[in-house]
Parts: C-alpha cells; sequence; structure tokens
C-alpha cells in the first residue's frame, strides 16, 4: 500500500477551542491506483487531501490518526523532514492556478524550481521535460510556452501549467485537487487524458478530488463520498456509479434540478451592444468582428473553448481593453473606449463578479470594508445609510449580516465568498453584471444555488447578465441566449433552443459532444477516437 490514512483527525480553530473538521477518516490507495473524493463544499476533500502529504492549513492541526506513505508515518516526522516528501515523491495540484503561481517569475522557471531543490534532474533535462509535458497537455507553441508569465496565457492554459509542473519530480502520488475546474469542456477531454497517461506512464497513484461526478467517473478506480468531514460510502466506481448505497450520495447522482424555463423578452433597444468589435494585445488579434447584443432583463451565455476570446470580449466591455475597431453602446449609447474616460455612472452600471473569489477579493479586509468601497465611491454612503444598505446586501444574498459582515474572506466558504462577489458587484446599483465563470469553482450543490440567487436577483431589480461559461449545463439553466465563439469569431447565436436543441452549427455539436458523461468508459472512447 502506497498511501495508508487511518482514523485521522483533524481540527480547527475557534473562538471556543478547536473544533473537529476530519472526524476519524481512513483513506487507502495503492500504487497505480486513482482514489475519487467526491461531496460538497466543506466536506474535507481538500482537507483529507492535503493530509496525505502530511501537511495541515493554517489554522488546522493534526488531533489523532496515522499518515503512512510508503511505511512511513509523515505526522511521526518533523516538518522539515515531511516537507523533503512534497513536490518530490507527492505533488499537489491546487484548484486554483492563479492564485498558486508567483506572477513575477517565468513559467519555465517555475517548472524547474521542483528538480532543483530536489536534485532529481539537471536544469536542461528540467526544461526538455516541461516541453514535453507542454506538448502533452496541448499548451500552445510548447517549445516557447514556459518564456511566458503566468498573466500572458488563459486561465484554462495556466491550470494545465500546473498539472505539468506537478509532474516535474515524477512522484509517486499525486493529490488533483480539482484540476480540470478552470478548462473548457473540449479542453478538458485532453488534459484527463493527459492525466491518465501520466498517472499510468509513470506508475504514479493519485488522489483526484472533485465536485464533478463525470470527471470521477472518468478518472478514479475508487470513489469515496464525503460529507460534513465523515465518510458516507466507499465503493469501487462502477459499483458506485451504478448502485449508490446512501441516500446523500444519490443526491449528488441526481441531475441539477435547476432550470430556468424560456422566457419572452421585453422588445426595443438592448442594453448592451457589441458592434462589429475587433480587439488584441499588441500585434495579436484576439477578437474578429464579434457582433451580439444583450437584452434588458436578459441573460446572454457566452461559451466556447479556452481561448476563444470569451474574457477579452468582457474586457473590451468593461473598458479595460480599448477595441482596435468597433464599439460597446450602453442603452444605445456608446461608451468612451478606455474605462480612465467613462464616467462614474457608466463605470456603476457595468459591474463584475469574477471566476475566484480567492483571488478577487481582498484577504486583508473585512466583509464589511469589502462591501463598504463600493458604497462610499459610487453612491457617497456614509454612517448609518451605508451601515443600512450593507445590511440590505447581505440579507439579498441570503448570509446574516451579523454573523458575516466583520469576518475576512479566509472565514468563509467558497459558495459564501463568491455570494459576497455578487454582493459587492450589486453595491454599485448596475443595470449589466458579467459574470465570469461563477460557479466553476463551486461544488453541484452550491452551484446551484448561486444559479437560483442570481435569477431571483434578475428578476427582483432587473437586471442584465453576460454569463461567461464552459459549463453546458450552466448555459441550460440559465440562458435566455446563447452566443458560440471559437478563435475570436462569433459562430453562431440566438435563443438558448435554436441553438443547442438541437445544435445547428458544427461547432457547438462538438461542444455539446465534449460535456463528459457519467458513463465510466466515456472518456476511454474518447481517447480511442482520438481526442487530444
Amino acid at each position: 500500500m502506497l498511501l495508508d490514512i487511518r482514523d485521522l483527525k483533524i481540527e480547527a480553530r475557534a473562538e471556543a477551542g478547536w473544533t473537529p473538521i476530519l472526524h476519524g477518516v481512513d483513506l487507502a490507495v495503492d500504487r497505480g491506483e486513482v482514489v475519487g473524493l467526491i461531496g460538497e463544499s466543506g466536506a474535507g476533500k481538500s482537507t483529507l487531501g492535503l493530509a496525505a502529504m502530511g501537511y495541515a492549513a493554517p489554522g488546522l492541526r493534526f488531533a489523532g490518526g496515522s499518515v503512512r506513505f510508503d511505511g512511513t508515518d509523515l505526522l511521526a516526522l518533523p516538518e522539515a523532514r515531511r516537507a523533503g516528501f512534497r513536490g518530490r515523491r507527492i505533488a499537489y495540484v491546487a484548484q486554483s492556478a492563479a492564485a498558486s503561481f508567483n506572477p513575477a517569475w517565468r513559467l519555465i522557471e517555475q517548472f524547474c524550481e521542483g528538480p532543483a531543490i530536489h536534485r532529481t534532474a539537471s536544469r536542461a533535462e528540467a526544461e526538455a521535460f516541461a516541453r514535453q509535458l507542454y506538448a502533452q497537455m496541448s499548451l500552445p507553441e510548447p517549445d516557447r510556452f514556459g518564456l511566458r508569465f503566468p498573466h500572458q496565457v488563459s486561465g484554462g492554459q495556466l491550470q494545465r501549467a500546473m498539472v505539468a509542473m506537478a509532474m516535474a519530480c515524477r512522484p509517486d502520488l499525486i493529490v488533483f485537487d480539482e484540476p480540470t475546474t478552470a478548462l473548457d469542456v473540449t479542453t478538458q477531454i485532453g488534459v484527463l487524458a493527459a492525466i491518465r497517461q501520466a498517472v499510468e506512464g509513470f506508475g504514479a497513484a493519485a488522489i483526484y478530488i472533485t465536485h464533478d461526478l463525470a470527471v470521477v467517473a472518468q478518472m478514479a478506480d475508487r470513489i469515496k463520498v464525503m460529507r460534513h468531514g465523515r465518510e458516507v460510502e466507499e465503493a469501487p466506481t462502477r459499483q458506485m456509479m451504478a448502485a449508490p448505497r446512501e441516500d446523500y450520495t444519490r443526491s449528488l447522482w441526481a441531475v441539477r434540478e435547476f432550470r430556468r424555463p424560456a422566457r419572452e423578452l421585453p422588445g426595443g433597444a438592448p442594453l448592451i451592444r457589441v458592434a462589429g468589435v475587433t480587439a488584441g494585445y499588441g500585434a495579436k488579434t484576439v477578437l474578429e468582428d464579434v457582433d451580439f447584443a444583450v437584452p434588458k432583463g436578459a441573460t446572454v451565455a457566452v461559451v466556447g473553448e479556452s481561448g476563444s476570446g470569451k474574457s477579452t470580449t468582457a474586457r473590451v466591455i468593461t473598458g479595460l481593453l480599448p477595441p482596435q475597431a468597433g464599439r460597446v453602446e450602453l442603452d444605445g449609447q456608446a461608451l468612451p473606449p478606455r474605462l480612465a474616460d467613462r464616467s462614474r455612472d457608466q463605470l456603476r452600471m457595468v459591474q463584475m463578479i469574477y471566476q475566484m473569489a480567492d483571488t478577487a477579493l481582498n484577504p486583508r479586509q473585512t466583509i464589511r470594508q469589502i462591501l463598504s468601497r463600493p458604497l462610499a465611491f459610487y453612491l457617497g454612503l456614509t454612517g448609518r445609510a451605508r451601515e443600512e444598505r450593507l445590511h440590505q446586501l447581505m440579507d439579498q444574498i441570503e448570509l446574516e449580516p451579523g454573523r458575516f459582515l466583520d469576518r475576512r474572506p479566509s472565514e468563509l466558504s467558497g459558495g459564501q465568498k463568491q455570494r459576497i462577489g455578487i454582493a459587492r458587484a450589486l453595491a454599485a446599483d448596475p443595470r449589466f453584471i458579467i459574470c465570469d465563470e461563477v460557479t466553476s469553482a463551486l461544488d453541484q450543490l452550491v452551484a446551484e444555488g448561486i444559479l437560483r440567487l442570481l435569477s431571483r436577483l434578475q428578476d427582483e431589480q432587473g437586471l442584465s447578465y453576460m454569463f461567461i461559461t464552459h459549463d453546458i449545463e450552466t448555459v441550460r439553466a440559465i440562458a435566455d441566449e446563447v452566443v458560440v465563439m471559437r478563435h475570436g469569431r462569433v459562430m453562431d447565436r440566438g435563443p438558448r433552443a435554436q441553438v443547442m436543441d438541437p445544435p445547428r452549427h458544427d461547432y457547438t455539436r462538438q461542444l455539446l459532444a465534449s460535456v463528459p458523461q457519467p458513463d465510466p468508459d466515456w472518456l476511454t472512447r474518447r481517447i480511442a477516437e482520438g481526442v487530444r
């Protein structure tokens, strides 16, 4: 047995002392085996995954049990010796690549750091291995990709670079913590195939943490279901997918119930129009003649692969990237191309909710401070008026003001942090909100709650949304209209049913065919078909 965790107890520091968060959990992983951990936010999946490295996050402590790796109890070692296992024999792929890379270092420098520290390869050997892995991960220009800085690649590309970096020392065990969260469905297939190939090729074992049931069905030999720091059940993947034993597991297996019915949208001029926009970075053109509109009170989903231009379109709309040609109109009036040239009222009307609340919220500020700033900047609220509005915002996002306003982001769950991101956008009293992959990092149950919240707020306040997403289920759940993008161009657009049910464009059909299915043989068939 490569990894054998027995009766593991972990506690978190609280005002009244220490509170248990893992309650005597077992986990065994054999060489070459992949074990999937699933469960909703707060189940303890990531805590258990980190514990496999003999690591407890700040504010946590080991309170009992053992973590034996290749016969050695990591918890019985001093921290300096435990650290020697990390990166070399046990690697970790975090959920948020954006928060994990050093923004001041080129990607190749960060890849080569592990082999240099652990003395597993020369610099030339490490660079050659990096280029090999970049090619396996289908990253652009693999021979030169490592020369880029983290901010110069897309979120999906950065996530793939982190998967490659975890393999730099050819570890025995890799902990994958939601490694495909930020990836579109077509890219995800290639990364899943590369992960499987790497695990099998290196003879490595893996713990695969995810909230995506279809993904875990492709990757895991066994599945352990967790809830509230306890094991719910564990079984071989085929048995678990076919006949889960517990009611809680069956609730996770259920198809997402929330579906917003087709609505008749009000006529008249759209709230936002992107008119013939061409844009890029330096000499590189990213968007070419992009044209679509967002009706008042509607949700327009913009879908496409990583690098298709979805986020660049958002940057043009918000004024962060002036277009080379074309314009953006708000309620029939052209917006100044540059953010600095827009009035405060124009800035107020267009807000954004970001994909990663971890990187979007200031970790040093309390929730009260985070929400107070837009209230003061856009609306000039102070004193009692600001306090009343803070309480209204917290009520709108269904979090108790007394419990949460004086906490910091690190004291909130992923779903709670995303709700604060929504509240911060609402604080400006906008008319149009860009939602950039706002549910991609959340488990199925929490994501559904966020979609219901956004739909309710839209109905109550008449908001218009542009929903950037790679999750086809999210599109089906919330979109009134769909814009399909590829290589910086609009491939298809129109009402959801016309674009997707059935898909009328070849590329849209390709996207839908790339959505993982709960069938454990689905990825194997796609690999046999030549997917990369």
